[in-house]
């Protein structure tokens, strides 16, 4: 019997270490076993563009990440447009990511963490512009450095069960960051 999420965690990780090779073999894999579920072929293809343009696999990956967290559907769709629309011009498909992400954003109670930390100034503290927002809206983190920032803040000011959810939540996508355990650890030296 095939350990299917053992085998996605292994492959996600090869894939974001860009070792394409290895990562596609798994895919390749999933794909043949669970052949309903087209997200391991388009999984392999990225892993495909990987070998010519590892920074355009990793911004697709990424983007299918977070977006098919919001509507899979479109979120599939929309990141197979990129691939076949725009084959080799990074720049023009990461406006595209950007403007979709933006689109997507704006349909939604969500906030982009740079406006967020505006009000924070507003506010004049993290504490009460996160308590503010906390219940009604969402915050968009769109780079690892605004994730590890923002769950410092988070564990800063006491919202450890929030920051928890976080790591909990993002741990498949920055397996195996030094930065995901110090903040493992800021958490629990909190405890103490």
């Amino acid at each position: 019997m095939i350990d299917e999420q053992r085998l996605v965690n292994i492959a996600n990780s090869l894939f974001l270490k860009t070792n394409f090779k290895e990562a596609l073999f798994i895919y390749s894999q999933l794909s043949t076993s669970f052949p309903k579920d087209k997200e391991y072929e388009l999984y392999a293809l990225l892993c495909d563009i990987g070998y010519e343009d590892p920074n355009k696999a990793l911004s697709l990956y990424n983007y299918f990440s977070i977006a098919k967290e919001i509507n899979y559907e479109n979120a599939f769709k929309d990141t197979n447009i990129l691939i076949n629309q725009y084959e080799g011009d990074i720049h023009q498909m990461i406006e595209i990511i950007n403007g979709l992400s933006s689109s997507t954003i704006d349909s939604l109670n969500v906030i982009r963490y740079e406006d967020f930390k505006n009000i924070i100034k507003t506010r004049g503290s993290f504490k009460i512009a996160f308590e503010d927002i906390m219940f009604s809206t969402k915050v968009a983190i769109e780079s690892k450095e605004q994730f590890f920032d923002f769950v410092n803040k988070l564990i800063d000011n006491d919202f450890n069960n929030t920051a928890y959810t976080y790591l909990d939540g993002f741990n498949d996508h920055f397996a195996y960051d030094s930065k995901i355990e110090q903040l493992y650890k800021k958490l629990e030296a909190k405890k103490s």
